[in-house]
């Protein structure tokens, strides 16, 4: 088995073009487009425990919180996820997209109204 020991993978063609073959050998798909762009978790206090590509976050009030990415996205057409830590009746949304933010609710279905809590987000999509 060889090692490959790195700081920096160019493409050969194009700078920002690295091909990777898949499991079973019969598709590719460029690198960067599998990566998450941004990460975090954070909790109603926007207090984050980790984060990647996150520089800042506001309380927006009960349930209603807004994370900054620090490096933008290229447009509002990416993909979010989102993940209440506990409790089986939160529910989360996206209320607000732009290329440098997210504004996330979180909602207790069973309380029938916003509430606190710790979230999880991950993006996927092109950076800027």
């Amino acid at each position: 088995m060889s090692t490959v020991i790195t700081d920096n993978l160019t493409g050969k063609t194009a700078a920002g073009s690295v091909t990777i073959t898949s499991e079973g050998g019969a598709a590719t798909m460029q690198l960067q487009q599998g990566l998450a762009k941004a990460w975090c978790q954070f909790t109603s206090s926007v207090v984050f425990a980790d984060t990647l590509n996150v520089a800042s976050g506001t309380d927006n009030g009960t349930g209603n919180f807004t994370f900054n990415i620090t490096n933008d996205m290229n447009n509002t057409g990416y993909s979010n996820t989102l993940t209440a830590k506990s409790g089986a009746d939160k529910l989360l949304t996206a209320s607000s997209i732009a290329t440098g933010s997210i504004i996330v609710e979180m909602f207790d279905s069973s309380a029938g109204t916003n509430v606190d809590g710790t979230t999880m987000a991950t993006v996927h999509g092109d950076l800027a």
